[in-house]
């Protein structure tokens, strides 16, 4: 772990003296696309959907997949609120309502730190929390979740379907996902065109209160996380103990842009009483 602490406090320390190095604030207003009237921040708590189709998951299958922010039983699960609160300050100082979640590599357990901490957000009464799967060369948030999906956001890009006509809320309050059901093979020139950019603007822009979690694919494998970071506000980056190398994590960091980058979650560390450090 002291490997890869050292390689973080190095390549932040090369994003802080890159030479023209600025902070890039996002505005806390919406962007643009399709506009909806606000909610009412009393009437969250109470949330009904009328169009969302809501389904029932699994818990056994949410267990076996460590999807544990929605069962307050599990002592792990707190991890995931502390991270939640942290997150959710620096993104309110700043104004920021999207974040993104990625890694150096695969497999470092992004798409299960995007889950929990999704699932974590929405159980804030005064927020509502939106998880949108980027991943679009291997999407897992339906297969996480077990979601048998009819239409997802593949009909959004491919069919124009609108996003709200897709979204699912998995039985929990103030929580709804936009799930792929098939990978894209053209995921990047997707993720960089104008339909990325108003799907953003029109989830980003619809309620005050919603904090929208989109689950990238990792940095080096592709261009995918590059082509669509710009979009979003800010990025939490996930680093699975001894699988990614030095050089690796060195290499990722150049690539967010230091004013924006939250943090970095250590997962699967065997130092820490707790799977996650933050």
């Amino acid at each position: 772990m002291e490997r890869i602490k050292a390689a973080i406090a190095k390549a932040k320390k090369d994003q802080v003296n890159q030479p023209g190095a600025k902070r890039n604030i996002a505005s806390s207003g919406p962007l643009g696309g399709k506009e909806t009237p606000e909610q009412d921040p009393h009437a969250i708590e109470n949330l009904e959907y009328k169009q969302t189709r809501i389904v029932e998951l699994d818990n056994d299958l949410l267990a076996s997949n460590r999807i544990i922010a929605y069962n307050k039983n599990n002592l792990l699960s707190g991890s995931f609120d502390l991270l939640r609160t942290q997150v959710l300050h620096k993104m309110e100082e700043n104004g920021w309502k999207t974040i993104a979640i990625t890694s150096p590599t695969p497999e470092a357990g992004k798409t299960v730190v995007s889950i929990n901490l999704a699932m974590s957000i929405a159980q804030q009464t005064e927020k509502t929390a939106m998880l949108v799967d980027f991943d679009l060369k291997k999407p897992k948030i339906a297969r996480y979740l077990g979601l048998d999906l009819d239409e997802s956001i593949n009909d959004v890009f491919e069919n124009e379907k609108p996003v709200e006509e897709v979204l699912i809320n998995p039985g929990i309050p103030r929580f709804v996902v936009l799930a792929a059901k098939k990978s894209m093979r053209n995921s990047s020139e997707l993720l960089s065109s104008n339909k990325a950019r108003t799907l953003i603007q029109d989830v980003k822009g619809r309620y005050k209160d919603r904090i929208v979690v989109f689950d990238l694919p990792p940095l080096l494998n592709t261009d995918d996380a590059i082509a669509v970071l710009p979009q979003i506000d800010c990025v939490l980056m996930v680093i699975a103990n001894g699988m990614s190398t030095k050089q690796e994590i060195e290499d990722s960091m150049r690539y967010l842009p230091a004013a924006n980058l939250l943090g970095v979650v250590l997962n699967k560390s065997e130092e820490s009483t707790s799977s996650y450090y933050y």
